[in-house]
């Protein structure tokens, strides 16, 4: 059990750490926002699982309970995660920000 949990902490490291990076690394407003919105959604729900895992590994009702309340957490997680990231995309929009174009002639392909 501990080495399942081990597992699913280290994805969700895994993830986080690709979230950064991509937000550090892609151009524009736009284009960030997209690992901001996935990767950190399945990063969390790796860990909370994980996390949940945990609580189940010891059988009480007490931890029953509390990997009830993370999974309730998770579902609440994925329905505000997308909506947060769609609201500030239009906020953006709104806001004028451009989308990132290459430069022309600025590379090959």
């Amino acid at each position: 059990m501990n080495v399942a949990v081990t597992i699913l902490l280290g994805l969700g490291l895994v993830f986080f750490a690709g979230a950064a990076v991509g937000i550090l690394r892609f151009p524009d407003f736009y284009s960030r926002l997209h690992p901001a919105g996935k990767m950190d959604t399945l990063g969390s729900f790796l860990m909370l699982a994980a996390l949940a895992l945990h609580q189940l590994s010891h059988f009480t009702l007490d931890n029953v309970l509390v990997a009830i309340k993370i999974m309730l957490i998770v579902v609440f997680y994925f329905l505000a995660s997308p909506t947060a990231t769609h609201a500030i995309v239009d906020a953006g929009l709104r806001a004028g920000q451009k989308p990132w174009h290459r430069p022309a002639g600025g590379g090959s392909r």
